[in-house]
């Protein structure tokens, strides 16, 4: 990337640690965001407090407003809620040749399917990111803990889309984001999607951290049953999965995540704001129907959340 094109669209947690970090090695970084947002980076500059990197600021090259026209782009990093994602597909539509690689940073486990479709050329990877980060009160990105990293493979395995992986994971490295090229993405993506399925739906649904469902009997039992109806959605799907991966998700569940740990579903669906709930419950529901796999404590999530969204 030393010499390339390099754009990042959307500046939450997740794209403003990759945009940092990136616009801090690279020279040719261009920042795609809200108006408003955008104002305050132009006026600021973005700042990094991270437990893994350190303190960073960076000015990047360019700022560009959702909507406008720019010039095509060599790497594109998406980074952007799901239900942002057909919205930011279009913004990015100019900035795209034959030749783009296009890496969505996102939940789910079909980003990059969507984005095949949505745009139609690039060079789309796949990949997944486990972080803690968030955009403090200034603006100011927040990434905490001391083992961020991001996953990157291509579904189709190609030679041309390992050889991108292979470089996108290399420059990444180089700007400071622990990154690993995954030879079975699909089955990585799945592991992650097994626990935000798990940690997300579960915490939404009653509104509580992990360490209160933890003491409760009841909610432990329907957070593992959670983990295991996304496993049997996957293997009904193909995926190469193992019951020890559903296993770990629930261990560290047990053992691992912090008394108070909350997720972002359970902060958006309880503040009243825009969800990624068909990420983490709609999805899975609508699988399990397809593929007639019983999902029932999924899918009474589902119901339960949406009611409170629909209040």
């Amino acid at each position: 990337m030393e010499n390339s094109k390099i754009a990042v669209i959307g500046l939450g947690g997740v794209g403003g640690y990759i945009g940092a970090l990136l616009a801090k090695k690279y020279e040719n970084v261009t920042f795609i965001v809200r108006k408003n947002r955008g104002e305050q980076i132009k006026e600021k500059g973005l700042t990094l407090h991270s437990d893994y990197n350190g303190e960073i600021k960076v000015m990047p090259e360019n700022v560009v407003y959702n909507g406008e026209k720019f010039t095509k782009q060599d790497y594109i990093f998406i980074c952007v809620k799901n239900y942002s994602l057909e919205e930011a597909c279009e913004n990015i539509k100019d900035m795209v040749s034959d030749d783009t690689v296009i890496v969505p940073v996102m939940n789910g486990v079909d980003p990059g399917n969507k984005i095949r479709k949505l745009i139609g050329k690039g060079i789309v990877l796949d990949s997944l990111i486990y972080i803690i980060s968030f955009i403090d009160e200034n603006g100011n990105i927040v990434q905490q803990g001391d083992n961020p990293h991001i996953h990157i493979g291509h579904n189709e395995n190609g030679i041309q889309e390992i050889k991108h992986a292979k470089e996108v994971c290399r420059s990444l490295k180089d700007a400071g984001i622990p990154c690993a090229f995954e030879e079975d993405i699909e089955a990585a993506i799945w592991k992650k999607y097994m626990l935000n399925c798990a940690y997300n739906v579960a915490t939404a649904c009653y509104n509580e951290p992990i360490g209160m469902l933890r003491k409760d009997e009841k909610k432990a039992k329907e957070y593992e049953a959670l983990v295991w109806e996304a496993y049997n959605v996957a293997k009904k799907k193909g995926v190469n999965l193992k019951e020890e991966d559903a296993k770990r998700v629930i261990y560290r569940f047990y053992y691992e995540h912090a008394d108070n740990a909350t997720s972002s579903l359970q902060r958006d669906v309880w503040a009243g704001r825009r969800t990624e709930i068909e990420t983490f419950c709609g999805y899975l529901v609508r699988e399990g129907n397809e593929l007639s796999v019983s999902v029932p404590v999924m899918t009474q999530m589902y119901e339960n959340i949406m009611s409170v969204i629909n209040q």
